[in-house]
């Protein structure tokens, strides 16, 4: 018969904990030890069912179980599905628990290794097998969450995944090996609680940036509608007129029996369709072009410079100023040409045309049931303010000075933003080296922690 396997001894296990001096990462303070996660986490992993078992409601007979959607910087408990409550057999350990690290141990590699912790559990509820609950026992599980975040940022866990066809997987074996450094108990209370202390400042700071990155739409609007009632002129409007009292021509694009699928080259004179419009902007693609000689052959749909380009179709009031780069491209389609007197500035009258107020107003008068399209006679129509040339050059200096100093505060704020996650992230390496200033030498080593631990185990 086989001999019976031998239980270790407190010292031998103790042996296989730490991580040798050459397998450490970095150092760490004398009284920390670096140990295998496995000697002091527990892995559980999550149940599985078939597909077709998962529920959208709740009902007696069923229990919410996580997924890998529900692991996010914070647990996502507003997406559940719900299964039988036989496929978890009755496996208390299955039951999420309080101070539980849910991670998502297979899916897209640069998620896999994601981790949320639970803070509270209101209602029983179990996980599936792509996610594994992990526990510890006399360690601060917050503490291990955090470093389990940092490894994540650091994209550590795409390194020790191994890829199938879709999915990236992290297996408890692999974990186990993983290194982790272990400080006192009270240690590791202090440093959650400065990291938490650090988080919560970072945190309110992001939100009045995020106010203000956020914001700038609602400034932006502010602006024009000031630009456009003669606010910012000192100047105020007390009449509109018809936009055909401002221009020269107004003609829609070719109809589509004017182009065929042959007529499109690379590379070509571009076709302005209303999809190339992007924020007064157009940006054409080099697939839908056309030769010169069709180009030609559309002549009197050729754009000129300070011509405006209106989409017709679709989203209402996207249109674009037609600058010398543009000129002599072709008007698509979808869009219509509206052509100003030379004493009006296409620039301007873009931006009015692409005002809240002007989108409304084609919105409501835009025909057609499945397809909302503008025609001509309503584009006639459209209310505009009327300004001098001299007021309008005015306008638009003001706007232009008025938008690139907002732009200027959104993007500054938006750097702004990007450096509170790389200060999270150098916060947590630093927690993890012991830099954050939290640590007593004259405390007993963890050794003592670790002994504790596996004595237990």
């Amino acid at each position: 018969m086989p001999k019976k396997k031998t239980a270790l001894t407190i010292e031998e296990r103790l042996q296989q904990a730490l991580v040798p001096a050459e397998e450490q990462p970095y150092e760490v303070p004398e009284n920390w030890v670096w140990v295998r996660l496995g000697a002091v986490c527990g892995f559980e992993r999550g149940i599985t069912f078939p597909s077709s078992a998962k529920q959208n409601e709740r009902d007696d007979e069923n229990i919410p179980c996580l997924r890998t959607a529900n692991v996010q910087d914070e647990l996502e408990l507003n997406d559940l599905i719900y299964v039988n409550k036989k496929y978890y057999k009755n496996n208390i350990d299955k039951l999420i628990r309080e101070n539980d690290i849910i991670m998502s141990t297979a899916n897209s590699r640069e998620l896999v290794g994601k981790t949320s912790f639970v803070y509270k559990v209101e209602y029983p509820m179990i996980f599936g097998g792509f996610v594994m609950a992990l526990r510890t026992n006399k360690l601060l599980s917050k503490f291990l969450f955090y470093y389990l975040r940092l490894e994540f940022l650091l994209g550590r866990f795409r390194g020790e995944s191994t890829q199938t066809t879709n999915i990236a997987n992290i297996s408890s074996s692999v974990l186990g090996e993983y290194t982790f450094p272990l400080p006192p108990l009270s240690e590791q209370q202090r440093i959650v609680e400065r990291i938490e202390e650090l988080f919560a400042k970072l945190d309110e700071a992001k939100e009045r940036l995020q106010e203000v990155a956020d914001s700038f739409a609602v400034r932006k609007a502010a602006i024009l509608h000031k630009a456009f009632t003669g606010e910012l002129i000192g100047k105020q409007v007390t009449e509109l007129v018809p936009l055909e009292n401002l221009v020269d021509l107004i003609k829609i694009g070719p109809f589509g029996s004017s182009l065929h699928e042959s007529d499109y080259i690379e590379n070509g004179i571009p076709l302005v369709n209303p999809k190339h419009i992007v924020q007064q902007r157009i940006v054409p693609q080099s697939k839908i072009s056309i030769s010169d000689e069709k180009a030609e052959e559309l002549s009197s749909y050729k754009l000129k410079e300070n011509d405006i380009v209106l989409g017709r179709r679709g989203e209402m009031g996207r249109c674009a100023p037609i600058s010398n780069r543009e000129e002599n491209w072709i008007c698509g389609t979808g869009s219509m040409i509206i052509r100003l007197k030379k004493e009006y500035d296409a620039k301007l009258y873009s931006l009015i045309l692409g005002s809240q107020a002007t989108v409304t107003y084609l919105e409501n008068s835009a025909v057609g049931s499945t397809l909302k399209n503008l025609n001509e006679k309503i584009v006639r129509k459209i209310p505009v303010p009327q300004f001098s040339s001299e007021e309008q050059h005015e306008i638009v200096r003001l706007i232009d000075d008025l938008l690139a100093r907002e732009r200027a505060a959104q993007q500054a704020a938006e750097q702004a933003l990007a450096s509170i996650d790389l200060m999270k992230k150098a916060s947590l390496a630093r927690a993890f080296r012991g830099e954050l200033g939290t640590n007593k030498a004259s405390e007993a080593s963890a050794l003592e922690l670790l002994k504790q631990v596996l004595a237990e185990n």
